[in-house]
């Protein structure tokens, strides 16, 4: 929390997706939970997680228990952000109108400098 009381910025980085379902599944319930309690919120996809932010390709987890990740995305998309990392997205031949709606392409540059903007917390999944 910061002084005046308001949540401070969550970063969430997600490094993976059905191949390591729970730890996937794990960042975007974190994620979601942290916006919807009102922290501003990003989401970073890189590697095989960038195909959550593909309309018709988002993989599903087949978690029981867990909410569906189409449910968590919607809820992040909502309420915060979601960005996929350029590189990863140029590798996949992903452009931004191959994205879910208000999703963006950014870079590594980009990346840190929102990391390490003072009163931001950062999460690697």
């Amino acid at each position: 929390m910061r002084t005046d009381g308001s949540p401070r910025p969550l970063v969430v980085k997600i490094t993976c997706a059905a191949e390591a379902a729970e730890r996937s599944n794990q960042a975007w319930t974190v994620a979601a939970l942290a916006a919807a309690a009102g922290a501003p919120v990003t989401v970073w996809l890189t590697g095989e997680a960038v195909w959550f932010a593909v309309p018709g390709r988002a993989p599903d987890l087949g978690l029981a228990y867990a909410t569906p990740v189409v449910d968590l995305l919607a809820t992040v998309l909502d309420l915060g952000s979601v960005v996929v990392c350029s590189q990863c997205a140029a590798r996949r031949e992903l452009t931004e109108p191959d994205l879910v709606a208000g999703a963006v392409i950014a870079g590594a540059a980009t990346f840190v400098e929102t990391v390490l903007t003072d009163g931001v917390q950062a999460l690697v999944y």
